[in-house]
């Protein structure tokens, strides 16, 4: 049940957004990890760590034929990303100690790694509310969690981020889901509106409900950082849940509707990194090869010919198109399958979030998120970090 609880903190963490917030503190004494020893970081540019993991794909076409893509990282990255992991912690207690355990390797190599074709990446480990936690919540129980610390966390490692390596340069910031809810604190209490905000390429928020006034760019939860709208835009944020086409949100979908305390009378934001001015695309979405996880619906055969696919992650080419649509109250992200009966490769994906054999439909494809658009987020960061650079500060 690993990836089942990545989401429900959008109702248990989140804090109103504000203009200038003093510092954020847990609500324990607890002392914030020191981010200026490498310890406390799970991915950091320079050494090897889940984000120099093994990136290489095998492209599967429509006829079944394979073609591996071998990864290179980028030899001299012009720009940052500074990630923020899900809910994935094991750990028994409420929040999670600053000790990285196969989950969070594994997370931050499936979501955070690839953006090293164009970026450094930076990933704090932070004290995350746990997966054990989250499932008492879920069940009824009132486990002792401090929401503060989480955040409090984030903000000392990005305080140390720009003190000690930012010099000037340009950032993504990139989450899903926990991460997300985090990122969405930070910026709207610490970035906008302070000097670190002229920095900001842009923001990837996948997995959480980004609350905006309806048919306008800003607003809501953020009062500055627009919604991406178009391209070569930068300084905006893409932000986006995702669903089926054939299955959309039911009625108590804890997705595509902004929550307390975001303000009322907004809707979610929904932003397609394969089609920022909107309409329906074909997406470079790219899947970890063994499928989404413990709890999600398993993936079959990529094709029924050809031999097994031996890399860690494949494509296909064609199959994914996306839209973002407003229906019944709710803005999220429709995927529809162009499958062909006729054609060797797979015509389903697995990734629906599984529950004692039962899909969950109220979750949809969270746990596709970033997959489904992957390759499209990388180019996006790389597209908009030239933007930044020819008009923003000079990188150093």
């Amino acid at each position: 049940m690993r990836q089942l609880w990545f989401a429900a903190l959008a109702a248990t963490l989140t804090t109103p957004a504000g203009a200038q917030m003093p510092a954020p503190a847990a609500a324990s004494p607890s002392p914030t990890p020191d981010y200026s020893q490498d310890a406390a970081w799970l991915c950091r540019p320079g050494r090897h760590d889940p984000c120099t993991a093994n990136q290489d794909v095998t492209v599967v076409s429509a006829s079944g034929k394979q073609k591996i893509e071998r990864f290179r990282p980028a030899s001299a990255p012009a720009f940052d990303c500074f990630y923020v992991y899900p809910t994935v912690s094991m750990d028994p207690t409420p929040n999670s100690d600053m000790t990285a355990g196969p989950e969070e390797n594994a997370v931050a190599t499936a979501q955070a790694a690839r953006f090293t074709a164009k970026c450094r990446v930076f990933a704090p480990l932070y004290r995350q509310v746990t997966l054990t936690a989250l499932r008492q919540i879920m069940t009824g129980g009132t486990p002792a969690v401090d929401r503060g610390m989480a955040l409090a966390d984030v903000y000392a490692a990005w305080t140390d981020y720009l003190r000690r390596d930012n010099r000037g340069r340009g950032v993504v910031l990139i989450g899903h889901s926990q991460g997300s809810s985090v990122l969405k604190q930070l910026i709207a209490g610490y970035i906008e509106g302070q000097p670190a905000q002229r920095n900001i390429i842009a923001a990837y928020l996948a997995g959480t409900n980004l609350a905006v006034p309806p048919g306008q760019a800003v607003g809501g939860d953020f009062k500055q950082l627009p919604i991406c709208t178009r391209a070569g835009q930068y300084g905006c944020v893409v932000a986006w849940v995702t669903f089926r086409a054939d299955s959309p949100p039911p009625a108590n979908s804890r997705f595509g509707k902004p929550t307390p305390p975001s303000p009322a009378g907004t809707v979610a934001a929904c932003v397609n990194a394969a089609a920022l001015g909107g309409g329906k695309a074909v997406t470079d979405a790219i899947f970890a090869t063994k499928g989404a996880g413990l709890s999600s619906t398993p993936q079959e055969n990529w094709s029924s010919v050809g031999p097994a696919i031996a890399t860690p992650f494949v494509k296909v080419p064609g199959l994914i198109s996306a839209e973002c649509v407003q229906q019944d109250g709710f803005s999220y992200l429709a995927v529809t399958l162009n499958a062909d009966p006729k054609d060797p490769r797979t015509d389903t994906i697995g990734g629906d979030v599984v529950a004692n054999g039962t899909i969950l439909k109220d979750w949809g494809l969270h746990l596709l998120d970033m997959p489904i658009e992957m390759g499209n987020l990388v180019e996006l960061a790389d597209a908009q970090a030239k933007a930044w650079r020819g008009v923003g500060l000079p990188t150093k």
